[in-house]
């Protein structure tokens, strides 16, 4: 493996938020239609479900609300984006300094994994309530009751029925599906990278498809741990107030009873379609900003 670069917080943030900001304009549509899709009431007996699939609700989506249908709710994840890729990528950074006894160190997969997860810890303080807000947002242009006229009317009013834990709903599994993913994500990219990296040549210098590539494929690993968690917590935080009392161990049982172990795995086409193009543009952006910032402030 090829040595590990010096973190920089200032450029891994500025670089990080960039390539947030990239994924959720590739990845906003499919994430619109994974929460409706795994948030929809199940169908009483001899009812046809409000989606039949990904492409159905996809195609409902559009006839009904237009291109802005898709773009629902991503007011949210765009102002939480920014400074949650720049914390994310800062705390991979971080978690590789800290693992290093010397600088040239070369860290090891298992270590990168355990760098990344560090970075999920650091990003669900962010993506926590940006996650409530979006996932209330998406629902509620689905079922046609229009509760909140927009992300900051949405904050207000859970301030105003819960305080801040009616904000920070879902933490938990939020944490739950971001530390081992974040941690699958960051190894997946950097192995990739090693792998796609021709002999002689620097894992900085890799090719546009490549970087998309290495990135997509990150995405699709990181989904494939995260999707049973991401499931629990999109029932948990758009569900009323105290329907699940003893929280993600409630919404388990119930889904487990009524669905079955396919039903954890709701969304999986919307998700997967997303994961590859959503987070190539997003490893993409993150390259380009740090090359443009390497140039323009070296020293930085």
């Amino acid at each position: 493996m090829s040595k590990q670069q010096a973190i920089s917080p200032g450029k891994n943030f500025f670089a990080g938020g960039f390539g947030g900001v990239c994924l959720v304009f590739a990845g906003h549509p499919l994430d619109t239609i994974k929460v409706r899709i795994q948030t929809m009431a199940v169908p009483g007996p001899g009812e046809t479900p409000l989606y039949r699939g990904t492409f159905d609700c996809f195609k409902q989506t559009l006839g009904k609300e237009g291109v802005r249908g898709l773009y629902k709710g991503m007011a949210a994840p765009i102002i939480g984006v920014t400074p949650m890729f720049a914390v994310c990528f800062f705390g991979f950074g971080l978690g590789k300094k800290l693992q290093q006894k010397t600088p040239d160190d070369v860290l090891t997969y298992r270590q990168l994994f355990a760098a990344g997860m560090l970075s999920g810890v650091f990003t669900t303080a962010i993506m926590a309530p940006g996650e409530r807000i979006k996932c209330l947002l998406q629902i509620q242009a689905a079922t046609g009751e229009v509760k909140y006229a927009g992300p900051m009317d949405c904050v207000k009013q859970l301030y105003k029925e819960s305080g801040i834990k009616g904000i920070y709903r879902g933490t938990a599994l939020t944490l739950m599906r971001d530390v081992p993913a974040s941690g699958m994500y960051f190894m997946t990219y950097e192995w990739l990278k090693h792998l796609l990296t021709p002999e002689g040549k620097s894992p900085n210098e890799l090719s546009v498809p490549s970087v998309l590539f290495a990135g997509g494929m990150a995405g699709i690993f990181n989904w494939a741990v995260a999707i049973p968690a991401d499931v629990l917590k999109s029932r948990f935080q758009t569900a009323p107030e105290g329907k699940y009392p003893n929280g993600f161990r409630d919404v388990l049982r119930e889904l487990l009873r009524e669905e079955g172990m396919a039903s954890l795995y709701k969304g999986f086409t919307a998700v997967m379609l997303r994961a590859f193009p959503a987070n190539a543009a997003c490893f993409l952006g993150f390259e380009v900003a740090m090359k443009f910032l390497n140039w323009a402030a070296p020293s930085l």
